[in-house]
Formats: C-alpha cells, structure tokens, sequence
C-alpha cells in the first residue's frame, strides 16, 4: 500500500512542479488522509521536491504512536514535543531549511491566524495557495477505494434492512436512529459517515432533518438517511416508506414523481456527461409537476473520503463527469404540514460499455409499508 500514497504524492508534486511551487504543505484532513493513508488530528502533510522531503508531522501525543497501524509505513513521521508547537508551523520551517523558495499551503483550510503563523515561521518563503489540486486528484477513485465504498454500501444496505423487519409504530425518530447508527457499526462500520436522518409525518422529506422526539403513527411517510464509513470512505442512502398502512393517494403520486426524478437523474450519469445535465434530467421532472419551488439547490455530490465532495450537481456547477467517480442522486420533495419524499443513492459513474452506472445502494425503492 505504500507505493500507493507514494504515487498520489508523485502526481501531487508533479502539479506543484508545473504551477512553480517548490513544497506544499497539506493540511485538510481528508487531504492528508488521501496521501498518507492516516490523518491523526492536527496532522499536515509536508510535500517536499522530492520524494525524499516528505514528513507527516503530528502533534505531541501522550503516549504511544499517534499513526499507529499507518498503511504507508515508508513516509517519514515527526512527531512533535510537548511544547505545543503546530504541526503547520513546524512544516513551513522544515521547508525553509531544505531550501525551498515557494510553499503552497491549503489557503480555504487555514485560519487566518493559523496563515500568519506559518508566514511568520518562515518569513523568506513565498506562500501560495494550493487550491482544490488534491481535491481535483481524488475525483476519480482506484480499485481499493471502489472496494471501501462498496463494503461501505453493503454495511448500510445491512442495517437498513434489519430496521426494517422490526417493529416501527410507536417509536421516536431519535431512537430509530440511534438504533440505525448502532446497527452499523455491529456490522462492521468505523461508525456513521455522517449524523442519521430520521424523519416521520410531516417532518418526511425534509433534506438534513435531525431527528426529533416525535413518535412513529400509522400512515406516516418515513423518510431515512444514512451511511456507513468504511477505512475512511463513506456512502449515503435515502429511502421513503409509509407505516402501518397501505399508502394514500397523494403518497403514491408523490413518490412516484420523486422516483421517476431519481431515476432520470440515474440514468443521465455517463462519463463526458455536464454535471449540469444530471441535474437537469430530475429537475426538469419536478418543476413540469409544480414542485419547482419544494426542490433543493442541487440534486446529488461527489462521495468518498468526505460526504460532500465534487462534482456538485446544480443548475449552475461546471463540468464533465469521469469514469471512476462515484457521486449521489438524491431528489426529494417537501410539503409543508404534510411530509414529503427522499430518495438516494450512491452510485460509481461507468462507460456504457461496462454496464452504465454502477449502483452501491440496493435497498429496494419500492414504496413498501411496513
């Protein structure tokens, strides 16, 4: 796994080189996870000329090894005193001292003070700002990432289902998604990739819903949101059920608005297609019924290390997709007093030669009442 974080840093520094930047100094955690294999909290990535100049600097740690069972063995690791010196700091003077002239450094990722300081500890280096370049690099994911996010998948698709099979009436949100989280770390989960949505009756359909103290009743549309974090990567999964009963009228037209949305939004991932386009294809689906208005501002993201990452998909993102990226679809509406549907996956974007978009999430999205 070594040479794996070896090559990543290698295209990384291959970036610096041609943007004139002797030493980059890696600070977001996800960032640092992406080229190390490990992100320790406080932890930066210093990226020297060359492979040789590389260093993970942690923090003092109380005991033992701050990066202990590190998949890249090979990178250099500093660990710090106790004198609480910052690890950012500590980087921009060890890049002063092997001779480089330029440091880019995460300008989005720094505080202000944070910035200054590293400015201050190295006063002759010339600080620029590295960008989305490891972001850009993490975009299309390998094998072994593929691999993560599909256990990822398959962990809360588990949890999901058992969820399913119990009894729901008479339950509170809050409860049902303790219990979901629990569930996904009994099979085998770092822990939730993010905090659980639970959502019932009116409170359905709403996008990022915390969950309440309300209690589960029959007829309630409910909605969940959840995933599973695997060796750091991290799915989502959406689903709509109705409670007790057999759904009413206005409960089937809506979900199967929603889901003819999912779908169309689905069936629009192909590589060289405009991020734009996606959105496009289930957002054309809402407004032409009259929900225009009940939509959020974008329909799906990127997924992986982070929850959110790029592509967006909106009215307004630019870009094409890649092959290798998997991304979420996620449309739903709300109704105000009455509830309403979500519905999302995750998927990895394929040419139509191997199969089209490759689908994580198997849950079924029929709407079952359960």
């Amino acid at each position: 796994m070594s040479q794996v974080y070896a090559d990543r840093r290698g295209r990384l520094r291959d970036r610096c080189a041609v943007a004139g930047t002797a030493a980059a100094l890696v600070s977001r955690p996800a960032n640092v996870r992406y080229l190390t294999g490990a992100a320790p909290p406080g932890a930066v990535l210093l990226l020297g000329a060359d492979a040789s100049a590389d260093v993970l600097l942690c923090p003092h740690a109380p005991t033992g090894d701050p990066v202990e069972g590190r998949a890249d063995e090979a990178l250099p690791l500093t660990v710090l005193p106790p004198t609480g010196e910052d690890p950012a700091v500590a980087g921009a003077g060890l890049a002063l001292g092997s001779g480089a002239d330029t440091l880019a450094v995460e300008e989005r990722h720094l505080s202000v003070a944070r910035y200054r300081a590293v400015g201050a500890a190295a006063p002759r280096l010339r600080l620029t700002d590295l960008g989305t370049a490891v972001e850009q690099e993490r975009l299309v994911k390998d094998d072994e990432e593929l691999t993560c996010l599909r256990i990822a998948a398959e962990i809360t698709d588990q949890a999901l289902g058992e969820l399913l099979e119990s009894i729901l009436v008479g339950r509170t949100e809050r409860h049902l998604a303790l219990e979901l989280e629990r569930r996904l770390v009994d099979h085998g989960a770092d822990g939730p990739a993010f905090p659980t949505s639970v959502a019932t009756g009116p409170h359905s359909g709403r996008e990022r819903h915390r969950p309440s103290d309300r209690r589960v009743e029959e007829g309630d549309f409910l909605s969940v949101r959840l995933g599973a974090g695997y060796r750091g990567y991290r799915c989502e999964i959406g689903r709509t059920f109705v409670i007790g009963t057999a759904p009413a009228d206005w409960q089937i037209e809506l979900y199967d608005l929603v889901f003819t949305a999912q779908r169309a939004a689905r069936e629009a991932l192909a590589p060289g297609a405009a991020y734009s386009d996606v959105d496009r294809a289930a957002r054309h689906i809402l407004d032409a019924a009259g929900y225009g208005d009940r939509v959020g501002p974008r329909l799906g993201h990127g997924i992986g290390l982070e929850i959110e990452e790029d592509p967006q998909f909106s009215p307004a993102a630019m870009g094409k997709l890649d092959a290798c990226v998997p991304v979420t679809v996620e449309p739903g509406v709300h109704l105000p007093g009455r509830g309403g549907v979500r519905i999302d996956d995750t998927l990895v974007v394929r040419q139509e030669a191997d199969g089209g978009p490759e689908l994580l999430t198997i849950t079924t999205k029929e709407l079952l009442a359960l």
